[in-house]
C-alpha cells in the first residue's frame, strides 16, 4: 500500500457517532475498461451462533473487518460484548474461529495489517458518565495486547491507507442537549495529520417522487416527499481534486431520504439516487412496506472498492436486507448492475478486492430456531448472476409492479411458461400476478386486484377452471376470518365465495377460545371430474376440536397429540353440486425442533397431485422441504397414508442458494410440458430478509423417478 502525504477523514454522525472512513486515494482514478460482465454471487453464509458457547442465545454481527490477507474476518457483537473471528481462507469451507470479550460494547472494528485489529469499546455505565477505550487485538492469539483510554464513548474507528493514523469518532450519547451531526444533517472533512477541519457542509435535503409514504398495507409508489438527507455511513470515491464523498442517507429525526448521495469536497452534490433505491427494492420484492411512513429501505452502510480495473460502490439497505451494487463507469456517476440478497438487517459491508470478495454482516437475530444473525460472503466472477430469481416489469405509469409475499401459483392452460400467483394477507389488498417464467430471471408482467366480495382474504392458492374463471383459496384464522374458496373473473371481480360446511364452521367457532384450530386452506387445484371439475384445497395442519359434539370432525381422533394432530385434510368441493367432501392426509413425523409439519400447496398432474409438505424450520435447522406426489387412486379410500406418497426432497436446491434456508416454500406449479416451479414466501420483508426463490426444478416426472 503506497504512502500518502496527507490523509483525510470524512465524517457524518449519529449522536456524534456513526460513519467514519479514511481517504481511499488522494489522486483521481477512472475505470479503464468499458464494461464488465463479471458479477457477484453469494458463496457462503455463516450464522454467528456457531461461534458462541450457547448457540440458543441471541447474538449479532454488526460492523465487520478483515485482516490484510482477507483470510480472517472480525465482527462486533454488542449484545455479548465480544468480537467474533471467522476463517474464510477457503470460502467453501468458511468456519467460526471463536470469540473474545472486550470489556464493554464493541461499536466498531478495523483491521490493521495482517495481525492486528482495533476495536472501539463503549464502557459507559450511564448517560452522564460516558467512557470507552480503543482495544488493540492480536488476531491470531485472540488477545487484547493494548488499550487506549478515549475519555468518552467511541462509535466508529477507521485506519488511513498508510496505516499512520487511526481515527475514532466519539459519540457521548448523553441526556443533555448535545450537538449532533446526523440529526443536524452535516458532513465534516478533517486532515488527520493536523486534526484540522478542512471543510464542513450541510448535507441538504432531497425532493423525492414515486415513493410510498404511508404504512397502509399496500405498496404504492405515488407519493412525493421532501426530506433532509441525514447521512450515516460514508466512503471516499475516486474523483478530481482529491476524491468524492458518498453517503448512505439513513435519516433519523425527519424521516430519511431513502437513498445515497455523492458530494465533492466543497459540499456540492455530484449525484443523488433520488427514489431509485426504493424502486429497486420494489422491483426485486424487497420493499419493507411496514417502514413506508418512516425511512423506507433505510440505507445503512456504503462501501467503495476497486476490483481489478473496475470501481464499485455498494449500498446496503437495513430494512430491505439487500445490497445494491453499482459500477462507477465515470467518477461520481454510479450505474446499477445488480442487487444482492443480504443477511437480515445488514449493518456492516466490507470489500476484499484482493480476493474478489464482498462480506456483509447482519445484526438481526431470532433465537433459538428462527432467522439467525449471519455473515454472508459474495465472490466476483464471470459466471451468470444467481440472484434475483424473479423481478417485476413496469406498470402503465412507468413504475415497477409492486409484489412480495408470493404464496400460491398456477399454470395458465395452453401457455407453457405463463404462471399466475397471489400474495397473502400481509397486504391489505388481494392481488393476482402474471409471471413470464420463460425469462431468467422470471418476470412479473401484470398485477390485478381482487374487487368485490367480503374482502378480508388471505390468498394462499390459485387455480384456473376450464371455463377460464379463477379460484382463489383464502386461509382462515382464529380471529374470525373463514376459510373460503373465491371465484373471480380474469379482471379480478369476485363472482362468489364458498365457505366450509356449516357444521365445520360451527365447531371451529365453538373451539375458538381453546386455540386448537390449527391453520386453514393452503393452495387449491382443479381436478377433472365426469360432470365438469372439482376443486381440491389442502388444509395446512390438523384441527383438534376437543368438544364431544365435534369429535367426528377431529383430525386427532385418538387424542394423542391435540396440539398438533398427525394428520390433516384434502378438502374437495364440487361447484356444480355445491358439495364438500374430504380425504385424510397423514403428515410426515415432526423433525427435531420443529413446531409443526404441514401442507403448503397443491398442483394437479396427470394421474394425481403434487403437494408441498414441509416443516416450519429455517436455515441450519430445516429438515423437511419436500414435494409429495400422490396418485389420484390413493384418495379413493378416504385417507392418504405415508406409504402412498412418493417424495422429492428439494432441500438441496434451497441449500444451493448458499443463503439462510427459508422455512416457507409456498407455491408450486407444473406447466403443460411438465416443468415444475416452486416459489417461496418472503413474509413481506418482515422477520425475513426479503429473498424470494423462484426455483425451476425441471420435469416433474424426472423428480420422482
Amino acid at each position: 500500500m503506497r504512502q500518502v502525504r496527507t490523509s483525510w477523514l470524512a465524517l457524518s454522525a449519529f449522536s456524534l457517532s456513526g460513519a467514519l472512513v479514511a481517504d481511499a486515494e488522494a489522486a483521481p482514478r477512472a475505470p479503464s475498461r468499458e464494461c464488465s460482465p463479471a458479477r457477484f454471487n453469494r458463496v457462503a453464509t455463516l450464522p454467528n451462533y456457531l461461534n458462541n458457547t450457547d448457540p440458543s442465545g441471541a447474538t449479532v454481527s454488526e460492523i465487520i473487518a478483515a485482516n490484510a490477507s482477507g483470510n480472517t474476518l472480525i465482527y462486533t457483537d454488542s449484545l455479548l460484548e465480544e468480537i467474533g473471528f471467522l476463517d474464510i481462507t477457503d470460502t467453501s469451507a468458511a468456519a467460526p474461529l471463536g470469540k473474545l470479550g472486550v470489556g464493554g460494547e464493541p461499536t466498531s472494528v478495523a483491521g490493521l495489517g495482517e495481525n492486528l485489529a482495533l476495536v472501539a469499546v463503549n464502557t459507559r455505565e450511564s448517560f452522564v458518565d460516558p467512557s470507552g477505550h480503543l482495544a488493540v487485538v492480536d488476531i491470531a492469539a485472540q488477545q487484547i495486547v493494548a488499550e487506549l483510554d478515549l475519555g468518552g464513548q467511541p462509535d466508529s474507528v477507521a485506519i488511513s491507507p498508510s496505516h499512520r493514523f487511526a481515527a475514532v469518532v466519539i459519540e457521548n450519547e448523553r441526556d443533555e442537549a448535545v450537538v449532533t451531526l446526523q440529526e443536524n444533517n452535516h458532513v465534516i472533512v478533517i486532515d488527520l495529520a493536523s486534526g484540522a477541519v478542512v471543510n464542513h457542509f450541510p448535507a441538504g435535503e432531497v425532493a423525492l417522487s414515486g415513493v410510498d409514504g404511508a404504512e397502509d398495507g399496500v405498496i404504492s409508489l405515488t407519493d412525493s416527499i421532501t426530506v433532509a438527507r441525514e447521512p450515516d455511513a460514508v466512503t471516499w470515491l475516486p474523483g478530481r481534486r482529491g476524491g468524492l464523498i458518498a453517503t448512505a442517507n439513513e435519516g433519523d429525526l425527519f424521516g430519511g431520504s431513502r437513498g445515497f448521495s455523492i458530494f465533492d469536497r466543497r459540499g456540492r452534490v455530484v449525484f443523488d439516487s433520488g427514489s431509485s433505491l426504493e424502486q429497486l427494492a420494489v422491483r426485486h420484492g424487497h420493499y419493507p412496506e411496514s417502514r413506508s411512513d418512516a425511512k423506507g429501505t433505510e440505507p445503512e452502510a456504503i462501501e467503495y472498492a476497486r476490483f481489478g480495473d473496475t470501481d464499485y460502490l455498494f449500498v446496503a439497505s437495513e430494512r430491505g436486507s439487500f445490497v445494491a451494487v453499482y459500477e462507477l463507469t465515470q467518477p461520481g456517476q454510479p450505474e446499477f448492475v445488480q442487487l444482492l440478497p443480504a443477511p437480515l438487517g445488514p449493518e456492516g459491508v466490507r470489500a476484499i478486492p484482493e480476493r474478489g470478495l464482498l462480506v456483509v454482516s447482519g445484526e438481526e437475530d431470532s433465537p433459538p430456531f428462527g432467522v439467525r444473525s449471519s455473515v454472508m460472503i459474495y465472490q466476483l466472477g464471470d459466471g451468470a448472476q444467481t440472484y434475483p430469481h424473479i423481478v417485476s416489469s413496469d406498470d402503465a405509469a412507468g413504475q415497477p409492479i409492486a409484489w412480495s409475499a408470493l404464496s400460491g401459483m398456477a399454470t395458465v392452460p395452453g401457455r407453457s411458461r405463463e404462471l399466475l400467483a397471489v400474495w397473502d394477507s400481509y397486504y391489505s389488498e388481494s392481488r393476482i400476478f402474471s409471471i413470464d417464467a420463460a425469462r431468467s430471471p422470471a418476470r412479473i408482467t401484470q398485477a390485478v386486484t381482487l374487487t368485490g366480495g367480503s374482502g378480508n382474504y388471505d390468498p394462499e392458492g390459485i387455480a384456473i377452471a376450464p371455463d377460464g374463471t379463477l379460484w382463489i383459496a383464502s386461509e382462515g384464522n382464529d380471529a374470525g376470518r373463514p376459510n373460503l374458496l373465491i371465484q373471480a373473473d380474469a379482471a379480478g371481480n369476485v363472482l362468489r365465495e364458498v365457505g366450509l360446511p356449516a357444521e365445520v364452521e360451527a365447531c371451529r367457532a365453538a373451539t375458538q377460545s381453546r386455540r386448537t384450530l390449527g391453520s386453514g386452506f393452503e393452495g387449491v387445484s382443479v381436478a377433472p371430474a365426469r360432470d365438469g371439475y372439482t376443486l381440491i384445497a389442502p388444509q395446512q395442519r390438523g384441527w383438534d376440536y376437543t368438544t364431544p359434539e365435534c369429535e367426528a370432525l377431529d383430525d386427532d381422533a385418538t387424542g394423542t397429540n391435540p396440539a398438533e394432530p398427525a394428520s390433516t385434510r384434502l378438502w374437495t368441493y364440487d361447484p356444480a353440486a355445491d358439495a364438500w367432501t374430504f380425504v385424510a392426509y397423514d403428515l410426515e413425523p415432526l423433525p427435531p425442533n420443529a413446531g409443526w409439519v404441514g401442507l403448503s400447496e397443491i398442483s394437479t398432474v396427470p394421474g394425481g397431485y403434487i403437494l408441498i409438505e414441509r416443516d416450519n424450520l429455517s436455515g441450519d435447522f430445516a429438515r423437511l422441504k419436500t414435494l409429495a406426489q400422490v396418485k389420484r387412486r390413493a384418495l379413493a379410500d378416504g385417507r392418504v397414508t405415508r406409504d402412498e406418497k412418493q417424495s422429492h426432497d428439494f432441500l438441496p436446491e434451497l441449500l444451493a442458494t448458499h443463503g439462510w434456508v427459508t422455512d416457507k416454500p409456498e407455491g408450486v406449479a407444473v406447466t403443460g410440458d411438465g416443468q415444475l416451479f416452486v416459489v417461496t414466501d418472503n413474509d413481506g420483508v418482515e422477520d425475513w430478509s426479503g429473498e424470494t426463490w423462484f426455483l425451476r426444478l425441471g420435469n416433474w416426472l424426472e423428480l420422482f423417478r
